[in-house]
């Protein structure tokens, strides 16, 4: 017997049927072959695995970023100062950022504590960074409504992330939070909370806010006060009390004490009577802001900026992170430096009052550490950590302090010796070029090592162009003067022309003649540490040889005849021997640039505006100032002697002797000062004087000696 034939549901097979028409309507745009494609290959299941694989890269991404934020030094970062410290690792100076007085859980009012809470973040002691409902729902209706970060993050974003309003800081201060919520107790995040805060006025941190409001410490604020506190950092520079009479203030304190009711955390009756307490009548200023004055402000603008180029630091980073910033600072030689940089008499000064500014930078030429730099004259209103910086900053001429880099040293490399004859006479070179010194008249045949120590111009442009321009400014590119040309090279270069450096430079160059024709990476920081004391980031120690060990011995005996004999007789200092170039250019820079085998100092001197310029050349201002701060500076170094004999001395020609004066004799004293307390001798092989042999007449009276013994029986006197 068979079946009766089942009955059709027509009604259920046309609902399938419309319904099929209905979806296939959606994608009739698509063309059929991308049809047939997609339903081949399963493309809703590929989407899905994309999208999939999408948002677990997305979140591991994120999660790995508030991994490496590295949340577990964050209280420490918030509290703490950003300190520098010197090369023997003392406390040198410490940075002022938007940092407050810090205060503890137990100093906070129960008041101050639930105005916050009722007001920032009600959920705070049950979620767990995340207010989780609230942030759902602001995805679902695409920020309308939800959202509001929660007190963690809040300290997420101001700890680690920009104020811009997009995705990826949102989800990455999600991320965030929930790693300080690990870290760090429900008490912990509200004390760090509110001692990050922002509070108008340049006000950081509740226990400030308390007394420059209201004048008592936070632990003594009343309800009211804890609730106007509680209220400001949402708009601190509208809704601190000082602005506009208190009136927002008012507005804002009492929206606060509705929260707390709200919450549960006080009566109505209680925040009516509140609400009707005059805030003016409150007010009373007891805040001391610290004193924002460095110790070593150049030297520090300098670190901050060497943080930021070199370790990829944010400056909001640097000035808040509670870091410590070990430096090559010495301090007794920064000491030396910035006393000098504050005499001003000993810089020219123009009619209108502007004095002529200057910079300095003393390296170690062994490993790069920076002990010293200054980049400004300490004349009236100059600040030296804001202002512009000439050692790290200035673009100015070199001179003829480029003529040891790129004409003599590539010349001893192609076999000249250091006596080798030159001439120093009237010449005319291409372009109807004719060059002159600062000295009018020609020298005639000279040795070499002489035309360096004099800084004669035409023995250096002739040997500059002998050698090849291109070969000269190549080698000076390796001792890292970054302007000089390698096309369409001008002989002039060789004086200084068309150069662009600054002290920094320039000392760094000069350390490979210090070191053996090695040039160690120069640098201020040799390593820093977080707030936990872990070291996150340290010197390379990388260095280049620009020459070999021998054209460095040779350029080291001919530039000691630069102090012995030459440009620079007037700027040694008492018992140091010591090699180098001077360099001026067209009267507006001048150079001293010297070393030691412990250490290399570079000083430019010159206006700020370039049209105004200096008096002779660096045998005056420069010399003083450089033999000024190296009077301070060497007595703390070891001394070490020069190997190698100066090419004068190996020609029997004796070194000269500048006669006496008032100010050197008091740099004299200050070497011996110095040495006492170093306990150091100089690095002399011969005793100097300061009194040239010329000085004496045929009666055997030598002024210049009298001099000095009137003057030290004076010292004697008041000793």
């Amino acid at each position: 017997m068979q079946n009766p034939p089942r009955r059709r549901n027509t009604r259920l097979e046309n609902q399938v049927e419309t319904d099929k028409k209905q979806r296939f309507s959606l994608f009739a745009w698509v063309p059929k072959p991308v049809k047939r494609f997609w339903r081949r290959y399963n493309g809703t299941r590929v989407l899905l695995l994309v999208v999939t694989i999408f948002l677990i890269l997305v979140t591991g991404y994120l999660y790995y970023l508030s991994k490496i934020a590295n949340v577990s030094v964050l209280e420490q970062s918030i509290s703490a100062q950003t300190q520098i410290y010197d090369d023997k690792g003392q406390l040198a100076d410490s940075l002022t950022g938007q940092k407050g007085t810090p205060t503890t859980y137990s100093q906070l009012p129960e008041a101050l504590k639930n105005a916050v809470v009722a007001t920032e973040d009600r959920t705070f002691y049950k979620n767990n960074g995340v207010n989780v409902e609230r942030t759902l729902l602001a995805l679902g209706t695409l920020g309308h409504f939800g959202g509001g970060s929660t007190i963690t993050q809040q300290i997420a974003k101001n700890a680690y992330l920009s104020q811009a309003k997009t995705v990826d800081r949102k989800a990455r201060e999600i991320f965030l939070a929930l790693q300080i919520s690990k870290h760090y107790s429900k008490n912990d995040i509200l004390t760090m909370y509110l001692n990050q805060n922002p509070y108008g006025n340049g006000i950081y941190g509740v226990q400030d806010a308390s007394e420059k409001y209201f004048g008592v410490p936070v632990s003594q604020l009343t309800v009211d006060e804890a609730a106007t506190i509680a209220g400001i950092p949402n708009l601190p520079a509208y809704y601190n009390p000082l602005y506009d009479h208190a009136k927002y203030a008012t507005e804002r304190r009492n929206i606060v004490l509705q929260n707390m009711v709200n919450a549960g955390y006080l009566s109505q009756a209680d925040c009516d009577k509140y609400q009707k307490v005059n805030m003016l009548a409150e007010l009373k200023d007891n805040y001391q802001a610290p004193s924002q004055t460095y110790k070593y402000p150049s030297y520090d603008n300098a670190v901050v900026a060497e943080a930021q180029k070199t370790y990829h630091l944010t400056t909001d980073q640097i000035l808040n992170g509670g870091y410590k910033i070990y430096t090559g600072i010495d301090q007794k030689m920064q000491d030396g430096m910035q006393k000098t940089y504050a005499m001003l008499d000993l810089f020219p000064q123009m009619a209108d009052g502007t004095y002529a500014q200057g910079a300095s930078v003393a390296t170690d030429p062994k490993n790069g550490e920076v002990r010293a730099l200054v980049g400004n004259a300490a004349t009236r209103g100059y600040n030296g950590y804001t202002d512009f910086n000439y050692a790290t900053q200035a673009q100015r001429s070199t001179g003829s302090a480029i003529k040891p880099l790129i004409a003599y040293s590539p010349a001893i490399e192609d076999g000249w010796t250091i006596d080798k004859t030159v001439y120093d006479v009237a010449t005319t070179y291409p372009g109807g070029w004719k060059p002159t010194d600062a000295e009018a008249g020609w020298r005639g045949a000279m040795p070499m090592y002489q035309a360096l120590a004099n800084s004669y111009n035409i023995p250096a442009i002739t040997t500059y162009e002998q050698i090849g321009p291109s070969k000269g400014n190549a080698l000076g590119r390796k001792f890292g003067i970054t302007s000089l040309p390698s096309t369409d090279i001008p002989l002039s270069t060789v004086l200084g022309s068309g150069l662009k450096t600054n002290a920094w430079q320039m000392t760094q160059a000069y350390t490979a003649f210090a070191n053996g024709g090695v040039m160690p990476t120069q640098h201020l920081i040799t390593k820093i540490e977080n707030a936990a004391g872990q070291v996150i980031a340290s010197a390379s120690g990388n260095e280049t040889r620009v020459i070999s060990s021998d054209v460095a011995d040779k350029m080291t005996e001919m530039m000691l005849g630069t102090f012995s004999n030459g440009t620079g007789l007037m700027a040694y200092p008492k018992s140091y021997t010591l090699a180098g170039k001077t360099g001026t250019n067209e009267s507006t820079d001048a150079w001293v640039i010297g070393y030691t085998p412990d250490l290399v100092t570079a000083e430019w001197m010159g206006f700020a505006n370039s049209s105004n310029t200096l008096p002779g050349t660096s045998w005056n201002n420069a010399s003083e100032v450089f033999r000024e701060e190296t009077s301070y500076m060497l007595p703390y170094t070891a001394g070490t002697q020069f190997t190698v004999q100066n090419a004068y001395t190996q020609h029997n020609i004796a070194p000269e002797y500048p006669g006496w004066t008032y100010l050197r004799q008091t740099q004299d004293d200050i070497v011996d000062e110095e040495q006492y307390e170093a306990h150091t001798t100089g690095n002399s092989t011969t005793s100097s004087t300061t009194t040239t042999t010329s000085s004496s007449d045929s009666s055997g009276f030598d002024p210049g000696k009298t001099a000095k013994d009137i003057w030290n029986k004076i010292v004697n006197f008041f000793k």
